[in-house]
């Protein structure tokens, strides 16, 4: 996504003629050329440090939240608020008469809702002395999962897992936590993973059943809290 903001800026035309889309790209137009964007780390470094140096760390660490989701606009929306952030500096999320601007404080804020709603929904499973977790977030939220469980567990080997993502958060023990895109016999290996019970996943699915209170059970209002598309890989209702 930066290289492609780096390509934009260098194209020399007129940002209002430019559009970044993330691929694979449904629906082509009949009169827009298209430009494949391949990513490249010096490009994506030099396009971080503008960021920093001219606008605020700040505002890059809300762009980066914001490019963890999965909404199809938001590689554009991003490269517009920096547009105007290198025009008006460390204020630019604050400019709210910016329809960009709005945009991107929603998506930050859905991202930032689904990250905290799978902060308290991840289920490990015990494999060996290492602990394993399987989510299908809609955004690519792991990154942000990393630190908070890193907290919690610091001593203990656990990898999240990205299911749509295809993408595994591995924390070795009493060392940093790294990201890893997973080839696809590695992701097809893991994903049985699950078929693996262990003592404390049948202890946790009784106690769920026992603390339950029968007489108050609100479906409603735990669809609510607990959407029915995030418990797919949640112990207790597995």
């Amino acid at each position: 996504m930066l290289t492609c903001i780096y390509e934009a800026s260098a194209s020399g035309l007129v940002h209002k003629n430019i559009r970044l889309m993330l691929e694979p790209i449904q629906q082509y137009t009949l009169f827009d050329e298209y430009v494949h964007v391949s990513s490249d780390s010096a490009k994506a470094a030099k396009v971080m440090d503008a960021i920093v140096t001219r606008i605020s760390y700040q505002v890059y660490r809300e762009l980066a939240l914001a490019s963890m989701a999965y909404e199809e606009d938001v590689l554009d929306n991003i490269y517009h608020v920096l547009l105007l952030g290198f025009h008006h500096g460390p204020s630019v999320l604050e400019m709210v008469q910016y329809a960009d601007v709005m945009r991107n404080a929603e998506i930050r804020l859905r991202v930032k809702r689904e990250a905290n709603r799978f902060q308290e929904f991840v289920r490990f499973h015990q494999i060996g002395n290492t602990y394993i977790s399987h989510i299908e977030p809609k955004s690519k939220i792991v990154t942000y999962l990393g630190p908070i469980f890193a907290d919690r567990m610091p001593s203990i080997d656990f990898m999240i897992i990205d299911d749509v993502h295809k993408e595994a958060l591995v924390h070795p023990a009493d060392s940093p936590y790294y990201l890893r895109r997973l080839t696809e016999e590695e992701f097809n290996r893991l994903q049985k993973t699950e078929e693996v019970n262990d003592q404390y996943t049948d202890m946790w699915k009784t106690f769920f059943q026992q603390i339950a209170i029968q007489e108050r059970h609100n479906e409603r209002c735990q669809t609510n809290l607990f959407p029915k598309w995030s418990r797919k890989h949640v112990t207790e209702f597995m």
